[in-house]
């Protein structure tokens, strides 16, 4: 017996072996049973999905001689005349080879005479987009009002290049894609039919890779079976086909997330030199980074994702954020996009798996901006201690006991001779001395559970005690004016350092280096003027 590929050894024979289109199924199966039979259909949807199949069944359902019926016996003379594809009555045309008003003339002559054998006269017209505009403007009159006895079945894999004017006219029905999990049943039961043993995870490749087509995934498991010798395995697979492994793709992250960035690039070196194109590296690390980003977002099923979900180490689940999982794919993307005008393809991906070790690193330009803020309302709202700044040198002189660290205190023995009176008058002179550059660590340290205010007190740059009255300047108009705000805990916190409870003044640097610059700037234009004998005028808004 001649060898049958199997795409044809398993093309449906009836509707209920007719896979993944239950809508079509349970619709022209009621329709049939009801009598409500159109006189023109039009079956849409991706290639290998069962179009050219359904219409072949539908024309035995109606032909049949028990028909019609939703089951053709598949025995009867029409059923098999139409199954072998030579009966008289059911007429296949390619639309992609007559695409001429002329062809569609003759079609228009044909309907005019009645089956011979059948009950029906049935047209099934494949790839129907492939027709002219006047094939199909011929076709309309034809299609809306034929004979009885006649019957149009439409193939599309492009329904939107079908005329609206011929679509208006038909019944349409639109096939989905096969379910993956649906694919591999079927491939199972067609490997143990060849009594071939297949792994689940060689099938469940075959079916992701047919992308929903039954006939593709057909094709492949022939091509698969015969290199593998009764036995289908991811293995063979891989090495036959020049695939990359899961294995090896998350081998080679690990690595980049360890910073052994060389020892990275040479297992992608290995995966060249093994055979395996650039091409199918950048599809398949596309596909792994994609089933990161599914399972970031909660997403397990092994259909969606596209590989097995527990081939994917637990630690690099949630090595990524989903924003650095983005940006991996739109870097695989444009890759994709650029090699086939690149210099050489393979430096390409070498940049690439180069740059993905700092992938852990990446951060939006709008994620840093929100940082940013939400640091800056905790600074302010005083949720997060800041320490205190440390103040330069040449600005402060603290005195020895302010820079080392204090010493454990030193028991003395008091001379009896002094009073105690006298003691007492010592330490509130010591206690109401002037606030002095040298209090102003003190200041600042008190002043840490205000972060804010504990900035301020940083900036100030001066510190000066005129009559009774302590100046403290300040490096800008802002931190002068909060301190202003915040004038009463300033007050008590000289004096409790320093016993000074006088008037406090706060000045402003800028103000100061603004007001010099006026009165340099009156001066030179002084000079001007008396030069050239002139007279200054002021002018006022």
């Amino acid at each position: 017996m001649a060898y049958e590929v199997t795409a044809t050894r398993k093309r449906p024979q009836s509707f209920d072996s007719l896979v993944g289109q239950e809508f079509v199924v349970s619709t022209i199966k009621h329709a049939i049973e009801q009598g409500r039979i159109a006189h023109a259909y039009l079956f849409s949807g991706p290639r290998g999905v069962g179009k050219t199949s359904s219409a072949r069944i539908l024309a035995r359902a109606l032909n049949c001689q028990e028909g019609p019926t939703p089951t053709p016996c598949g025995v009867c003379s029409n059923c098999r005349e139409i199954t072998q594809g030579n009966s008289v009555d059911v007429i296949e045309i390619d639309g992609a080879s007559n695409t001429s008003v002329n062809d569609i003339r003759q079609i228009k002559d044909e309907v005019l005479f009645p089956p011979q054998t059948s009950k029906y006269k049935i047209y099934i017209i494949d790839e129907v987009h492939m027709l002219s505009t006047s094939a199909f403007n011929a076709l309309l009159k034809t299609i809306e009002e034929p004979p009885a006895y006649i019957i149009f079945i439409f193939a599309t894999t492009e329904l939107q290049k079908v005329p609206a004017t011929i679509r208006s006219r038909c019944q349409q029905f639109h096939f989905q894609l096969i379910d993956l999990d649906m694919i591999k049943t079927c491939l199972r039961d067609a490997a143990n039919e060849l009594q071939v043993e297949a792994d689940d995870d060689a099938l469940f490749w075959i079916a992701k890779e047919s992308t929903g087509s039954m006939r593709d995934a057909y094709t492949l498991f022939d091509q698969v079976v015969s290199f593998s010798q009764g036995h289908i395995t991811m293995e063979k697979i891989s090495s036959k086909l020049g695939l990359v492994g899961i294995d090896q793709i998350a081998n080679i992250v690990s690595l980049l997330l360890n910073e052994e960035a060389s020892k990275a690039l040479l297992e992608v070196q290995q995966l060249l030199f093994a055979g395996v194109s650039v091409e199918q590296c950048i599809k398949d690390f596309t596909l792994f980074f994609r089933s990161l980003l599914f399972i970031k977002a909660g997403i397990h099923e092994d259909a969606v994702l596209g590989i097995q979900s527990e081939r994917i180490p637990l630690s690099l689940r949630n090595a990524y954020t989903s924003e650095q999982l983005e940006a991996a794919l739109e870097m695989l993307l444009k890759l994709y996009r650029d090699i086939r005008y690149s210099l050489n393809p393979r430096f390409e991906l070498e940049l690439f798996i180069s740059r993905l070790g700092s992938l852990p690193y990446v951060v939006s330009s709008t994620t840093l901006v929100k940082k940013i803020a939400q640091m800056r309302e905790e600074v302010l709202s005083g949720s997060v201690k800041l320490p205190p700044k440390k103040v330069e040198a040449s600005k402060i002189s603290p005195t020895a006991s302010e820079v080392l660290p204090p010493k454990a205190p030193v028991q003395t023995q008091r001379p009896a001779a002094v009073p105690q009176q006298e003691e007492r008058k010592e330490e509130k002179k010591a206690e109401q001395r002037p606030f002095a550059q040298t209090d102003l660590p003190a200041l600042v340290s008190k002043l840490s559970s205000a972060p804010l205010l504990s900035q301020v007190a940083q900036a100030i740059t001066g510190v000066s005690n005129d009559q009774g009255v302590l100046n403290l300047t300040f490096s800008t108009a802002f931190c002068q004016n909060k301190a202003e705000e915040n004038e009463e805990q300033f007050r008590n916190l000289v004096k409790e350092i320093s016993g000074f409870h006088g008037p406090i003044h706060f000045h402003c640097s800028e103000a100061k280096k603004q007001e010099e610059q006026v009165q340099v700037e009156d001066q030179m234009i002084s000079k001007i003027a008396s030069m050239f004998r002139g007279e200054v005028i002021q002018q006022t808004n």
